[in-house]
């Protein structure tokens, strides 16, 4: 039987991390630490941000004919890895970043920091002038309205508020157990902690 939840009484998630529970196992989503872009009642939205793919910023440019110019920061953004971001429109690129700058589509998340999906911030990025930090992915995750509220009261999630230096100043291989830092649980204590801190 389904869970319900009284959305009116459930907190917004925007800008919060989704870690995922053991119990998730092998799922697409096991050990994923996931970055929550929007929460209001009609879903929510947001990108993994600690699962590489086999591909390079760069080359993702090639296959949509945008070439980088120079050296140094254009150099820097090609050599940088692509993230799987969830199942959801997986060819489609999602760029989270700081800060948001004015680009043709962003989602503003917080006061400093968007995810843009138009091609501008891409070319940008191309030519050394996109945004300092940055987290490239393909797809996205996504929940209907009540799903990631039932999800979470199954203990699906453990939730927390995001530290946008975790995502943006550590390698990805660290985010996962820098984000279980910040409510003072590992993986070895992580199955017995349910809820939301």
């Amino acid at each position: 039987m389904a869970t319900t939840f009284d959305t009116t009484s459930t907190p917004n998630f925007t800008g919060h991390f989704l870690i995922a529970m053991p119990a998730m196992g092998d799922s697409i989503f096991g050990k994923t630490l996931t970055y929550v872009c929007e929460h209001n009642e009609n879903g929510a939205l947001g990108v993994v941000v600690n699962r590489p793919m086999d591909l390079v910023f760069g080359k993702l440019m090639e296959q949509i004919d945008i070439a980088f110019v120079g050296e140094g920061t254009a150099a820097r953004y090609a050599k940088q890895q692509i993230h799987f971001g969830g199942p959801v429109q997986q060819d489609r690129g999602f760029v989270l970043h700081r800060p948001i700058g004015e680009w043709t589509s962003t989602l503003k998340i917080t006061s400093d920091i968007g995810l843009t999906t138009s091609k501008d911030i891409l070319k940008a990025l191309a030519e050394g002038n996109g945004p300092l930090d940055l987290v490239l992915t393909l797809g996205y995750a996504g929940w209907s309205a009540g799903q990631l509220e039932a999800e979470i009261a199954q203990n699906s999630w453990l939730t927390v508020e995001a530290d946008p230096e975790i995502i943006f100043g550590l390698p990805m291989d660290k985010r996962l157990d820098a984000a279980m830092g910040l409510i003072g649980a590992n993986w070895a204590t992580l199955s017995g902690v349910a809820g939301r801190a």
